[in-house]
């Protein structure tokens, strides 16, 4: 094993003195005694010196009753894999730990006082250098303290305007957060009250096509009427989900805002404070009668950042409130173009569903008026038809006494005596008289019968559009009273911009509920 890849510095801590059989060290590295020293209280000295990167000290750890846990090398953990035969160093003597607790090797030794030689030289150096350099620097100090007092103010200058200048950049851009938190919050309103808004014209638009679920027989079309409600309703339902993620959209945006305009506000509050203390530690003079000595104050470091940082800390600040701005300019230039889309889609739906509707109510009225005419002119023709059979009937009773006529003729020249009874012109005559009357009762019968069958259509017929009528009537008191009243009835607030069109009903919102 190369111990010259260990990172890890080994830490050792204090055992008893009983012996723990089959425990092994971890792994020890170049240890530096100027840095590190054993516990107080330790009672195995503490002292590693290096050769080409090996450890040249072994030992066995005692056990007993520790009071402290092990430490062992983050890099290389200790493991009973390890061995002494994995160390490449000349044999280890026999350790016995009853007598010895730490074993050194010569070289360890002469390297212990190399280092103290080394030691006591540098310091004797600096000891001599001090001395010599005491009489100059007491001289070049008193003038130091002047020009360090003097820098010192300076910098502070600095630094406070520094803090100035972007404390008066956090209070206007700070501004500008809350101006744009209010316009992101009115215009949430905004959409709130249009979203709000749409449920009538939705209500409208569904009562309608219920109330056309009323007409009756042929009516009951998916005519033009029924599609553009269909329609209106999709699309107002779909206006509704794009002014609901607007509001949502709207929302997280003012959350956003709100914590940029948080951090602005700290930001703003440590600069302010920063500036106070600065202020008061540049008007600190050496006559000033706060001043005071306080012990190690040069060491309390409390810092937790550096010009850049802090710089960068505003800036970020800075620049992510005038991006979350942006973000809310667009937002809200966004929500205009909804909210004019959306009444533009709103009205100009409401009056494709006026348009044909009342189209379909003229559609209605003039096959109304046809199916009146039409009715008229049945019942005209029923009255005719019942006249002519009534007129029929009667010839047929006339015919029925010619027929009578004739053939009792016929019977009273069945009477003549022998040769009399000639089959004479007048028997040929009678006969054939007999022979037209019976032809002419058959047509008339069947005519009769034609004049009472077309009686019967015609009849069917006016119940035909009689009920036609009823039918054209419901359906024209469903789209003319109860749909494009209830249209009429509509109201809504008219929007700033709306988009304009020239059609035959009136805007929905220029009409006023009952």
């Amino acid at each position: 094993m190369d111990f010259k890849d260990s990172t890890a510095a080994p830490q050792y801590t204090r055992m008893s003195r009983r012996s723990q059989q089959g425990s092994l060290l971890p792994s020890i590295d170049t240890f530096d005694n100027r840095a590190s020293s054993a516990p107080q209280d330790s009672c195995i000295p503490i002292r590693s010196l290096s050769v080409l990167g090996h450890p040249t000290v072994y030992y066995w750890t005692s056990h007993g009753n520790s009071t402290e846990s092990l430490n062992v090398s983050t890099a290389q953990p200790f493991n009973s894999s390890y061995s002494f035969n994995t160390i490449d160093n000349p044999k280890v003597p026999p350790i016995f730990p009853s007598t010895h607790q730490t074993f050194y090797t010569p070289k360890d030794w002469h390297n212990a006082q190399m280092t103290n030689y080394l030691a006591s030289d540098k310091i004797r150096a600096v000891s001599e250098r001090l001395r010599s350099d005491a009489i100059h620097l007491a001289r070049e100090k008193d003038e130091q303290a002047f020009y360090n007092n003097f820098e010192s103010s300076r910098r502070l200058d600095e630094r406070i305007n520094d803090i100035g200048y972007w404390k008066k950049k956090l209070e206007k851009t700070k501004d500008k957060m809350k101006r744009k938190i209010d316009d992101v919050e009115i215009k949430r309103h905004e959409v709130e009250r249009l979203l709000s808004e749409t449920e009538k014209p939705l209500h409208i638009a569904q009562e309608n096509v219920h109330e056309r679920e009323k007409r009756q027989g042929i009516d009951l079309v998916h005519d033009n009427v029924e599609q553009e409600l269909i329609r209106e309703v999709d699309t107002i339902k779909l206006l509704q989900q794009n002014l609901q993620q607007m509001l949502e959209r709207l929302n997280t945006q003012n959350s956003l805002n709100r914590a940029s305009l948080y951090e602005l506000k700290r930001d703003a509050q440590d600069k302010f404070r920063a500036l106070v203390l600065d202020l008061a530690a540049y008007n600190i003079k050496t006559t000033s009668p706060d001043i005071n000595f306080y012990k190690d104050i040069k060491i309390v470091d409390n810092t937790a950042s550096i010009p850049e940082s802090w710089v960068q800390y505003t800036e970020e600040n800075i620049h992510r409130a005038l991006i979350e701005i942006s973000k809310s300019n667009e937002l809200l230039n966004a929500s205009n173009q909804l909210i004019v889309t959306t009444d533009n889609h709103i009205w100009s739906q409401w009056n494709h569903v006026n348009i044909s509707l009342e189209n379909r109510i003229k559609e209605e009225q003039i096959a109304k008026n046809k199916i009146q005419i039409h009715l008229e002119k049945v019942l005209q023709e029923i009255f005719n038809v019942e006249q002519n059979i009534e007129f029929l009937k009667k010839n047929i009773f006339d015919q029925d006494v010619f027929l009578k006529v004739a053939q009792t003729r016929l019977e009273t020249r069945t009477r003549r005596p022998n040769v009399e009874a000639c089959r004479d012109s007048a028997m040929h005559s009678l006969i054939q008289e007999v022979h037209d009357l019976h032809a002419a009762i058959a047509d008339l019968h069947a005519k009769l019968h034609q004049e009472e069958n077309a009686l019967q259509q015609l009849l069917y017929t006016k119940s035909t559009l009689e009920q036609d009528l009823s039918i054209k009537n419901n359906s024209l008191f469903i789209d003319s009273n109860k749909v494009m009243g209830i249209r009429r009835t509509f109201t809504m607030s008219i929007p700033e911009k709306s988009f304009s069109t020239s059609l035959l009903s009136s805007h929905p919102f220029d009409l006023i509920a009952l």
